[in-house]
C-alpha cells in the first residue's frame, strides 16, 4: 500500500513554480501633461460648408466653461458635427473666419 502511495504521488502532476514579475506601484498619471486645457462649447448653429472643395462646416458655438462663458464664437470644424453637439475647444479668444478659393478678391 505504501508503494501504491509513492506511484500515485509519480504521476500527480506537481504544480510548477512560476517566477512572479515584481509588481511596480502604479504611476498615476498627470492629466496636466497629456492633455491642454480644454473649453466645452455647445453647437447652436450650422452656419454652412467652408474651405476650397466645402470639407469644413462653418458652426456657431457657445462657450459652457471658462473665462468666456457664453460667449458665442463661429468655428471651422472638420468631420461630422450636429446642433447639440459639444466641442472642446483649445482657446476661446479668437474667431474663424471662412475659408474659401484663393486667387480672387472680387
Amino acid at each position: 500500500m505504501a508503494e501504491d502511495k509513492q506511484k500515485k504521488g509519480k504521476h500527480e502532476k506537481q504544480p510548477e513554480a512560476v517566477a512572479e514579475k515584481p509588481q511596480q506601484p502604479e504611476k498615476k498619471l498627470d492629466s496636466k501633461s497629456l492633455f491642454s486645457n480644454a473649453y466645452p462649447a455647445k453647437v447652436e448653429e450650422l452656419a454652412g460648408r467652408t474651405g476650397v472643395r466645402g470639407e469644413l462646416l462653418y458652426v456657431r458655438c457657445r462657450v459652457l466653461e471658462g473665462r468666456d462663458t457664453s460667449k458665442v464664437l463661429t468655428r471651422n470644424v472638420k468631420g461630422p458635427v450636429r446642433v447639440g453637439d459639444v466641442l472642446m475647444l483649445r482657446e476661446t479668444e479668437s474667431e474663424a473666419r471662412r475659408i474659401g478659393k484663393g486667387g480672387s478678391n472680387k
